[in-house]
């Protein structure tokens, strides 16, 4: 497969996997899932590879979804679906039918045969922070943040790994805030498995893998999958399942087609400071009687 906006190589018993479009902060493209999964597989057809480090190019992570792309620029875009071409309502499963591959697309990195390491040297944001939180250990730079901002208006994290990663209560501070977290505060929630000046991020990341490298691939696979089994009996695909519903529920609440609306008129960063600044949003956006209202 030819890639567009990730790279691949190989070193030694080591593959990285680079989010390649650092102009746009390695924002998630159209392209970007499939060549993901494409990459994952690609490393667990290769004899010689042992472990998946994941990183971005530049000075962030991910940036999570283009917001040009699919928030700013007018139109029908997918995650935007305001009536197909026939004019006809938004069709939620045909939402859920794109979104959810992408989910299965981020989360090969956790069901990889292959141990991966998320390598978090700058932002990790919406659904960037999905994208890290499906590898199987994440090491972050001090300065770098984690968080899932779209919480608070237009998404809902679609892998669902905050709850697993976090227990509810600390994915509910997290969810219900939308708060980003630096490198420490994230290993102090229990969210990421280190944090480390970014001078030496390098230097551990390839500790780890080295060490895991070392152990033979048939030993890597069954503790892994060992593990991966206890998360899929707590039932981490049904809660993929309602989270990706969700997520396309957000973005077309009245809330949701505000901001689109507000993306396109004033572009996406006045619309993201509308959205985080505590203020009410979507004034005049009509809605039926509360039922919390009226005491039902």
């Amino acid at each position: 497969m030819q890639y567009n906006d990730i790279s691949y190589q190989t070193d030694g018993r080591i593959a990285r996997i680079t989010l390649d479009r650092p102009e746009r902060l390695n924002a998630i493209s159209m392209d970007m899932p499939g060549e993901i999964a494409d990459a994952v597989a690609r490393a667990n057809k290769d004899d010689d590879v042992h472990v998946i480090v994941l990183t971005g190019a530049g000075r962030a992570f991910c940036s999570g979804y283009d917001l040009v792309e699919f928030a700013e620029e007018e139109g029908e875009k997918p995650g935007s679906q305001l009536g197909d071409s026939h004019g006809g309502p938004w069709d939620p499963m045909l939402d859920f039918y794109g979104m959810f591959q992408n989910t299965q697309n981020f989360m090969s990195l956790w069901k990889s045969y292959k141990p991966t390491i998320a390598r978090v040297q700058g932002p990790a944001v919406a659904g960037g922070s999905d994208i890290a939180l499906a590898c199987d250990m994440v090491i972050m730079a001090d300065e770098a943040v984690i968080g899932y901002p779209p919480a608070r208006v237009w998404g809902c994290p679609t892998t669902a790994m905050w709850v697993y990663r976090l227990g509810a209560e600390k994915a509910k501070r997290m969810l219900l805030t939308g708060d980003l977290v630096s490198g420490p505060e994230a290993v102090e929630l229990g969210l990421v498995l280190e944090s480390v000046p970014q001078e030496k991020l390098d230097e551990r990341v390839d500790a780890l893998a080295a060490r895991m490298a070392g152990v033979p691939k048939n030993q890597l696979m069954m503790q892994k999958l060992m593990i991966n089994q206890a998360y899929e009996n707590m039932g981490l695909n049904n809660t993929q399942m309602f989270a990706t519903l969700f997520d396309g529920i957000t973005r077309h609440s009245p809330e949701g087609v505000w901001f689109k609306q507000r993306a396109e008129e004033v572009g996406f960063k006045q619309a993201v400071r509308e959205r985080d600044s505590g203020q009410p949003i979507a004034e005049g956006v009509s809605r039926p009687l509360s039922p919390y209202k009226s005491g039902k």
